[in-house]
């Protein structure tokens, strides 16, 4: 009888050294982690409203205006409905790269 609690209690031992040493691997990794974003010298600023890069409400109105202007004029001087497509979703895809072309990134 006691021999079988002792094998029992030697499991038990067992198991919680196992999750014990599982458990010091993730805090270690944690660890390790938190000390690289600490040793990064670049930090992002974010704005007033948490947004990293700012625009100002008369550019979020430009380029509204322009890209709604340019997806008129296509539907407008464009006669084939899948080319119309065509250009309209690739002014979607390009308008974010030609506006941070244009305005350029600022903090």
């Amino acid at each position: 009888m006691s021999k079988e609690r002792a094998r029992r209690r030697a499991e038990r031992l067992a198991v919680l050294e196992r999750e014990k040493a599982v458990r010091a691997r993730k805090v270690a990794r944690r660890e390790r982690f938190r000390a690289l974003k600490r040793s990064m010298k670049i930090k992002p600023r974010f704005g007033k409203n948490g947004r990293l890069y700012h625009r100002s409400r008369r550019q979020r109105i430009g380029i509204v205006v322009v890209s709604l202007l340019a997806a008129v004029a296509v539907w407008v001087l464009v006669p084939d409905p899948a080319l119309r497509i065509i250009l309209t979703a690739m002014l979607v895809l390009a308008v974010p790269a030609l506006v941070v072309v244009v305005l350029g990134r600022r903090s």
